[in-house]
């Protein structure tokens, strides 16, 4: 098997790949077994006037495979492919009289931990404070058309975790030999097989819902058991170690282990576990807002004269800027195409937004969070000061929004002219319950908002339009990631000062979306498995 690496092709040359390879190649098509997509990128840059491209890795299957790699020895971008080592799963059946491990939280940590655990036999038992995806859809729905706020079935709360009801991106930072076998995990489970090779891979809200019901049942179908409605709300420790799980204030589930996925919006369960000692520290986050423009805005400012066209992709952006004097920086995040902002509060009285899109993105609007960093420089001293930080500002949004979840929005120039009360917006606000003109500056951090007024000029520049002043800007955005970082050895995954506790995900502050989430979740699981 040959790898051809940086094989670019004009987006609209429509050539079957294998003949394509061939022509690489230099052999005739017939000489091609197969041809495997490994990844595949889209390449806007258009270097020197080229055209829009795209950038494949490829794996090929040819005849005479060793002439053919001797010919092209001295061709970089050909090589024989080396087999990718992978670590197996391991298998380790519960021992007689041995407790089956646990599970609080059932995003993606602590399902990849629960999944693995079941894989090697361990039958481990899931307690998630939400509802299963199908209730918590239909409360989330009720709630974005007007119906009661649920503090236990939310954007936050529930089966899949917060990243079920977002754009569902698969994209990280992290290089890990397990982010395969999550991959493969949700193509098992009912994701496309594209995520498998895609650049920028993302499965959609409306896939994921039936992608992590799947999981679950397998998870079942090994013999673990999965619970809805079921927080845990205080731990017992013995000896300085975990004893036990008190759920719902009132059950008592002996446990020696216990993997908390928790996600970073569980702040009753954050005070629970420093109030028991639990080795932890506050770590920076950062607030913003949402910013929508039109969709093909954006297709036009990535690909030109060709947006639009039906092989390519709904564009994206990446934007950043660094404040000189300040030294704090405001960055895009989360970048939804095709999307719709979402009300994301997880507590009575705040109010919180963030991004989500289906699969095919195909809203006609494209949003993404602006966000600037803060750091315990901004909000004090105190393991929870962060905590206290975001609950102040999502009270202040609750309440510049009318104290009835409607959100604050305000145009670009409105916010840097310090004024209010236009609605006159470019694009129709797509936050749901709705929302109602405000200054933003009323909930906002003071560093945020002047951070922001600088940023969005160096913005406008890179894509001319991007700060017009009518493009609309919804408050406020404060969960990009978990506000404490709860300590933990970093082989066995095992909480300091905490034996038997395993934080794990996003909400330990040890990830940053759904693919460093699921790898933490496993790997923690497999340190436990290795013991």
């Amino acid at each position: 098997m040959l790898r051809i690496k940086d094989f670019s092709v004009p987006f609209d040359d429509e050539t079957p790949l294998a003949q394509l390879a061939a022509q690489r190649l230099g052999v005739r098509a017939e000489e091609i077994v197969s041809v495997a997509i490994v990844r595949k990128a889209v390449d806007a840059r258009r270097y020197h006037g080229a055209p829009l491209l795209f950038v494949y890795v490829l794996d090929v299957a040819v005849r005479q495979e060793r002439a053919v790699l001797a010919r092209l020895r001295r061709d970089r971008k050909v090589e024989r492919r080396q087999p990718q080592l992978r670590p197996p799963i391991l298998e380790r059946p519960l021992g007689k009289g041995e407790r089956r491990p646990v599970v609080v939280g059932f995003g993606p940590a602590g399902m990849f931990a629960a999944l693995t655990l079941a894989r090697a036999g361990q039958a481990p038992l899931v307690l998630e404070r939400g509802q299963d995806v199908d209730t918590r859809h239909r409360d989330i729905l009720s709630f974005w058309h007007g119906g009661a706020f649920s503090p236990t079935s939310n954007v936050q709360f529930g089966e899949g975790g917060a990243g079920t009801f977002s754009d569902g991106k698969l994209t990280t930072r992290i290089s890990d030999p397990h982010m395969r076998d999550v991959l493969e995990a949700f193509v098992a489970a009912g994701a496309p097989q594209e995520i498998l090779y895609l650049h920028k891979p993302h499965i959609g809200t409306d896939l994921l819902r039936t992608v992590v019901k799947n999981l679950r049942e397998e998870i079942r179908r090994l013999g673990g058991e999965v619970r809805f409605g079921a927080q845990v709300t205080d731990v017992e420790l013995a000896g300085g170690r975990l004893a036990a799980l008190i759920v719902a204030g009132e059950e008592r589930v002996a446990a020696d282990a216990a993997f908390f996925g928790i996600g970073h919006s569980a702040r009753d369960t954050y005070e629970m576990l420093y109030a028991r000692g639990l080795a932890m520290e506050a770590k920076a986050f950062a607030v913003g807002v949402r910013i929508e423009h039109p969709q093909d805005f954006i297709d036009r400012a990535q690909y030109g004269a060709d947006a639009g066209q039906p092989r390519l992709p709904v564009a994206d952006y990446v934007l950043t800027y660094q404040d000189r004097e300040t030294g704090r920086g405001a960055y895009s995040f989360c970048m939804c195409p095709g999307g719709q902002v979402v009300a994301a509060a997880s507590e009575a009285g705040r109010l919180v937004t963030n991004g989500m899109s289906n699969y095919r993105r195909d809203s006609g609007v494209a949003n993404a969070a602006l966000l600037v960093q803060v750091t315990p420089e901004d909000f004090g001293p105190g393991v929870l000061a962060g905590v206290a930080f975001q609950r102040d500002y999502e009270a202040r949004a609750f309440a510049a929004g009318g104290g009835d979840y409607f959100a604050p929005v305000q145009s670009v120039g409105d916010f840097l002219a310090g004024r209010a009360g236009s609605s006159d917006f470019l694009v129709p606000p797509s936050y749901a319950p709705g929302v109602r003109t405000a200054r933003l500056a009323d909930c906002l951090p003071p560093a945020v908002c002047a951070t922001l007024a600088h940023a969005l000029p160096q913005f406008d520049r890179r894509i001319p339009g991007f700060a017009a002043p009518d493009v609309p800007m919804t408050g406020i955005e404060t969960r990009s990631s978990a506000p404490v970082r709860i300590r933990r050895d970093r082989q066995t995954f095992l909480a300091e000062r905490t034996p038997g506790i395993y934080p794990i995900g996003e909400g330990a502050g040890y990830a940053g979306g759904i693919m460093s989430a699921a790898v933490d979740g496993m790997k923690a699981a497999l340190a436990y498995l290795e013991v």
